[in-house]
């Protein structure tokens, strides 16, 4: 896992340990002068932010940051980031840190150049129609945790603050011009963020993969993604600095993000609304809530079980047998056993339920539920998942 590797499936895509230090050149290649380097207010003052800052400025870039992005993401940040592009006179941007980071500078993209509103994005909307002159600015993706695989899109989870509801923006238009793979900036993630976003990847994987339909290039990557998560997680949670888990990781990360462009599935639909309302860590809250998701999923699944297991090196196969293993590698990597545990109150489920069924992520679901299913599963949740 310490080779440099270059694709170009999805996207150009740079992996390696120490890329970050071709990221001057590249910009001259892409014909980046005056970037605007977005990242969230957690990862502001981290190293890897400066060390970026000085590799640009070597090569006589001008770039500014804009940091004001909250761990989930709120349109009206968004909207102060369109207001930094465009008073910076910038021509790109650079995305650098975690899912929030991911998203906030994706979504800036999507209006830095036009004068469409936000939610004029939203998934479920007819595409906007980008004009002469409007061209997305140059996006480059570069994450720092192993966990929201965002890096290969435009999609971009964004809180409606005055619905209190996540909705996925985006546009086919908007594809990053590299996205950057660099395992070393992920060894200094703590043990916690470490296990939340590995979390994140591995229900990233375990979602796509049930979605109904026959789309085996998406199938695919998200079995190759579970196999390098199951098998490099742990390893990277208790040695945090062992390169190879933390390289094997972000693969698995990635490809487990592209796998999700089949679709995703309850775990997220109510995980987005959690965090829209309680502004909860995502992966935390996805690990918590996919042990009660599965066992409402996983009847009738037993194919896609077996493959699943197999994936992970299991040799039991049943649901049962791969429903042990998902919790039993949540209990190593110390997930909290419900949601009540990270301060979701218990009368919130009927709520949550009801938002939750208008996500998009309701929709490819391998099993249609009902408002009082969604509701009893986050009643589970939040007393004891596991």
């Amino acid at each position: 896992m310490l080779a440099a590797h270059d694709w170009d499936f999805p996207v150009p895509i740079a992996y390696g340990p120490g890329r970050l230090a071709e990221m001057g050149r590249r910009c001259i290649e892409l014909g980046i002068r005056n970037p605007l380097i977005v990242t969230d207010r957690g990862s502001r003052d981290l190293p890897f932010i400066g060390q970026l800052q000085s590799l640009l400025e070597d090569q006589e870039l001008g770039a500014t940051i804009f940091s004001d992005i909250s761990p989930n993401p709120v349109d009206s940040e968004i909207g102060l980031g369109r207001k930094a592009f465009r008073a910076g006179g910038h021509d790109a941007v650079i995305a650098i840190g975690g899912g929030s980071a991911m998203d906030g500078g994706k979504a800036i993209c999507l209006t830095a150049n036009n004068d469409h509103d936000l939610w004029a994005f939203e998934f479920e909307q007819p595409v906007p129609v980008i004009g002469q002159g409007e061209n997305f600015p140059v996006l480059i993706t570069i994450p720092t945790t192993a966990g929201t695989g965002a890096e290969t899109e435009s999609t971009a989870m964004v809180t409606h603050a005055a619905k209190g509801m996540k909705f996925c923006v985006w546009h086919p238009d908007l594809k990053p011009a590299l996205a950057l793979l660099d395992p070393e900036l992920t060894v200094g993630l703590p043990r916690t963020l470490t296990a939340w976003t590995g979390a994140d990847a591995l229900v990233h994987a375990i979602e796509a993969y049930l979605v109904p339909g026959f789309n085996p290039l998406c199938d695919g990557l998200a079995l190759e993604g579970l196999a390098l998560i199951a098998k490099w997680l742990p390893v990277a949670v208790e040695e945090p600095q062992n390169l190879n888990a933390r390289g094997g990781m972000l693969v698995g990360s990635s490809l487990a993000g592209i796998a999700f462009l089949k679709g995703l599935g309850m775990v997220h639909a109510i995980s987005h609304m959690v965090g829209a309302e309680f502004n909860t860590q995502h992966g935390l809250t996805n690990a918590i809530l996919l042990p009660v998701v599965l066992r409402f999923n996983l009847p009738g699944q037993e194919e896609k079980v077996r493959r699943m297991a197999q994936a992970m090196d299991l040799s039991d196969m049943s649901v049962e047998g791969f429903m042990a293993a998902v919790e039993t590698m949540l209990d190593q990597i110390e997930i909290p056993k419900s949601l009540g545990e990270i301060g979701v109150p218990a009368d919130c489920a009927a709520r949550i339920a009801d938002k939750a069924l208008k996500d998009s992520a309701a929709r490819t679901n391998p099993r249609v539920a009902t408002q009082a299913e969604v509701q009893a599963m986050i009643e589970n949740a939040i007393a004891h998942a596991r």
